[in-house]
């Protein structure tokens, strides 16, 4: 099974270090634009946590030129769509919008990054829908046992703390705060230019090359340090329980794993996908729902940083059932780990799955650029189809038992009665 070969084109330009990632898509009726910039929730510093989220949400309130209605309508007018999104590591700003409107989407997202001016006024309104972000995401468990569990594995480190900030810390964020974090951040060298779509390498270019050119003009508001986490001690295990007087448990087992630049990144991938995975076979999802109909879901996740990395694994059950299913997920890591339950041949079989659901994914437009453009913001290119199938096709037997023995002492956090 191959996957479909992308071709990118990496662009510079300007003299600042300016990227333009670029693929053609000759025919396509709708195209992306957008920034990766190097900028997330672990560059915060002590006291601003959440302002490179806040920052995200208020760069639509007003530009020297725009009003915050606008920039919502400058897209919206033509069908296309305006998005963002902060990470750990980084922020997102692009645009989805129909065949034609490629220099208008540039022009907007150049003004946004470069012009933004944060009015004191919009910024007061904004502030209150993050908090109720806030709440709402405090009020779902689920989701809230993924930002407690990574605080305790990553405790004292940046990459610990919630992205979304806090109530407190949110009353620091004012228009000087948000002009400084821009300037610190949203500057050429620090961050990469994508499109996806019917137009050109050339006339892509020269329409970024004219939008962009102010920023060659503006200086760099101080260097950009960022903490490394330290890979080199890993927080001793743990296993925790929480109440929240809720009816169900939602629990987090957890490693730390290699970062984007590890060379074992795609067993850990490969593992991560063998157990808990999307695919209804998934060990977890056959022992625990398929089987004995313990949990409603079971799923496992790969978060890969920099220098460092996470692999979980996330079930809810009835609180009665939170040890049961403990038990039967690392009956599961021994089992692999010891060669008991997942032969040469089942190893064989889930690599071809495994490149089967990316190449599902890979028709996804919008889902590969925004990859490649982290591929590039990070590493310098997107990886190839035929390096992926091949970096998944040499992932060996001995590497999985590795990944499932490292599991089979990860920390764990309950949140439930």
């Amino acid at each position: 099974m191959k996957l479909p070969g992308h071709t990118y084109s990496i662009l510079n330009i300007g003299n600042r270090g300016l990227r333009l990632v670029h693929r053609h898509i000759p025919g396509a009726n709708s195209g992306i634009f957008g920034v990766a910039v190097r900028a997330g929730s672990r560059d915060e510093l002590p006291g601003r946590h959440g302002l490179a989220h806040f920052v995200e949400h208020t760069i639509f309130k007003g530009t020297q030129r725009r009003s915050a209605w606008h920039i919502i309508n400058r897209m919206e007018a033509v069908g296309g769509e305006l998005n963002a999104f902060t990470t750990k590591e980084e922020t997102v700003v692009y645009t989805v919008f129909p065949n034609g409107s490629a220099p208008r989407a540039i022009e907007l997202v150049a003004d946004l990054t470069l012009n933004s001016r944060f009015p004191q006024r919009e910024l007061d309104k904004e502030r209150d829908v993050v908090a109720d972000e806030i709440d709402s995401y405090l009020d779902t468990p689920s989701e809230a046992v993924f930002d407690d569990f990574e605080d305790l594995l990553f405790a004292g480190h940046p990459l610990g703390h919630n992205i979304l900030g806090t109530a407190e810390s949110l009353k620091g964020f004012d228009s000087q705060v948000c002009r400084e974090y821009l300037r610190r951040y949203y500057r050429p060298d620090n961050m990469v230019a994508f499109y996806c779509g019917p137009q050109g390498e050339a006339r892509i270019r020269a329409a970024v090359e004219k939008h962009f050119a102010p920023f060659d003009d503006i200086p760099c508001d101080g260097d950009i340090i960022r903490p490394a986490a330290d890979t080199a001690f890993p927080p001793a295990p743990f296993s925790i329980s929480r109440s929240i007087g809720s009816h169900q448990a939602h629990t987090v087992l957890g490693i730390r794993t290699g970062g984007i630049f590890s060379p074992a990144r795609y067993a850990v991938a490969l593992t991560g996908n063998i157990i808990g995975g999307p695919g209804m076979n998934s060990l977890l999802n056959v022992a625990l729902r398929e089987k004995r109909g313990l949990v409603y879901s079971v799923e496992s996740s790969i978060s890969a940083f920099t220098d460092t990395g996470m692999m979980a694994v996330y079930f809810g059950c009835d609180p009665d059932d939170t040890s049961l299913c403990m038990e039967l997920c690392h009956d599961t890591f021994r089992g692999i780990a010891s060669g008991r339950i997942l032969s040469r041949r089942a190893i064989e079989q889930a690599k071809k799955q495994y490149t089967g659901q990316l190449v599902i994914a890979s028709g996804n437009h919008e889902n590969n650029i925004l990859s490649a453009a982290r591929a590039t913001l990070f590493r310098g290119k997107p990886s190839t189809a035929k390096e992926t199938v091949a970096a998944i096709a040499s992932v060996t037997e001995e590497s999985i038992r590795e990944t499932a023995a490292l599991l089979t002492g990860a920390s764990s956090l309950t949140l439930g009665r």
